[in-house]
């Protein structure tokens, strides 16, 4: 597509209105909320992302703030986007003729998350939230020192509900070892480019190892919940409390060992560590117990004494019956829209009309976006979008508010 057009500040109104009103110009669109207007759009290649700007007009100024999450790319074709105000928090962005996974975007502009990080950067801060189709199940955080028995704790479970669990792939910045593939391994990235995205708040938690960085970013969590899976982390206890700090709304499991001595026990019976190593991870295993055992990080601590009981008692927490094999949850599903769409808003729900050439199939061309059970939100998705279709001659559309 073309570039789109710069968005002229003389032609802002004074006196903004509030509410659903906006103004559009070519590709960049104008929400106004109070004395801002969120100028939404620009971007022409593969590359870029949408832009966003903020004219004050309290100070009479064009703002470039800070922009957190995953930025959506520009729309192809001349059409762009509409915009519609869902609150002062918050403005849904409706991209035309979009893939079904990447047509509803949020821009939020005051939400918690938003004064957290406006708090904390000291700049003016919107961030970005992709909609997703449907709700997810919580994820799992595991923790627990080395030798415990976590891992094969999660391989039971994964073995068990070979549909239902799914690992997020970790970010590093080390080379790949051989046979190492990107993106399944781990997702292998310069130092240079891990540093900004942690800084722009993309990361749940991460570390630096032996001069590397590893890390588990909001987007690797995000993707196993797209795949209709539930996530789990299996992550130390430094991890577990800096996701624990973060947006993500999840479940913490500690997993303990019956005693020090057990421990002892199980770590040399592995025969893969120097004495040395054993006794440095023995030291490192008291600190994680203790915090685990005294911090606010964990819902739940698991004793590891028995592994086929540990296992029971884990499938119970996560409501498992371990007689029933459980069903998969379906891949939630995005909404495909056309080039040539308008838009109307009623309440906590939002009307698409595609347009359509011909008279008689106009009538089939209603999507309706409910809004009323969103979940989530930045820096990782906005879940709980309802979409489904609408007869106008059935449902009509009085007392919808239709921008101009």
């Amino acid at each position: 597509m073309g570039e789109a057009p710069a968005f002229i500040v003389d032609d802002l109104p004074t006196g903004f209105p509030s509410g659903f009103d906006f103004k559009s110009k070519g590709c960049t669109t104008a929400t106004v909320i109070g004395n801002k207007a969120y100028l939404i759009g620009g971007g022409h290649d593969e590359s870029s992302t949408v832009g966003v700007q903020i004219f004050d007009q309290t100070r009479g100024e064009l703002v470039n703030p800070t922009v957190l999450g995953t930025q959506p790319k520009p729309c192809k074709g001349p059409k762009g986007h509409s915009a519609v105000l869902l609150n002062e928090n918050r403005i849904l962005i409706i991209k035309k003729g979009s893939t079904p996974d990447d047509c509803i975007w949020f821009l939020e502009v005051d939400t918690q998350y938003v004064r957290e990080q406006r708090k904390i950067l000291g700049t003016e801060v919107v961030a970005w939230s992709k909609g997703a189709r449907g709700d997810a199940e919580k994820p799992i955080v595991i923790s627990g020192p080395s030798g415990v028995g976590k891992g094969t704790l999660i391989s039971m479970l994964m073995k068990e509900f070979p549909s239902m669990f799914g690992f997020s792939v970790s970010h590093t910045t080390r080379a790949p070892r051989v046979m190492e593939k990107d993106g399944v391994h781990y997702h292998f990235t310069e130092r240079s480019a891990m540093e900004r995205e942690i800084k722009d708040g993309k990361f749940l938690e991460f570390a630096s190892v032996h001069g590397n960085l590893y890390g588990t970013s909001v987007e690797a969590v995000e993707v196993v919940a797209d795949a209709g899976k539930r996530c789990i982390l299996d992550i130390d206890v430094q991890g577990a409390r800096s996701v624990r700090a973060s947006s993500l709304d999840a479940i913490f499991i500690f997993v303990c060992p019956p005693s020090m001595e057990e421990l002892e026990k199980r770590l040399r019976a592995r025969g893969t560590e120097t004495e040395e190593q054993i006794l440095k991870r023995l030291r490192n295993a008291q600190a994680e117990i203790e915090q685990g055992q005294s911090s606010a990080i964990f819902d739940y601590i698991l004793y590891n004494d028995h592994l086929e009981e540990c296992h029971e008692n884990l499938k119970k927490l996560l409501g498992l019956d371990g007689n029933v094999t459980a069903s998969p949850k379906s891949s939630p599903k995005g909404v495909e829209l056309p080039m040539d769409l308008s838009i109307s808003k009623i309440d906590q729900k939002v009307i698409i009309k595609c347009e359509s050439p011909e008279p008689e199939t106009a009538s089939k061309n209603l999507i309706v976006l409910d809004l009323s059970s969103l979940k989530g939100g930045a820096p990782g998705r906005t879940r709980g979008l309802d979409v489904y279709a609408i007869d106008s001659f059935s449902d009509g559309l009085s007392g919808f508010n239709q921008p101009t």
